[in-house]
């Protein structure tokens, strides 16, 4: 194998701020900020935006904006005379 082909590969910690969420996994991503997880050791940490406990689909917030006016407006449109 080539030697200095692949990233990085270690430990990350991906904080979600709005929904006070953080997860420790594996990346190529790095920062330059770092956090004291609970094991107690620090790792660099990535603030994303959206993460499994703020997004709508995985915590049951979503809502359907218009289930068939639309559908009913096109066919009024271009629907069949």
């Amino acid at each position: 194998m080539k030697k200095n082909l692949h990233p990085d590969y270690h430990a990350v910690v991906f904080r979600d701020r709005s929904a006070d969420f953080a997860f420790l996994t594996r990346s190529t991503a790095t920062s330059d900020q770092t956090i004291a997880w609970e094991d107690g050791n620090t790792y660099p940490v990535v603030d994303v935006d959206v993460s499994s406990a703020s997004h709508p689909f995985y915590t049951g917030r979503g809502r359907v904006l218009d289930t068939t006016g639309a559908v009913e407006k096109f066919n009024r449109r271009f629907g069949k005379k």
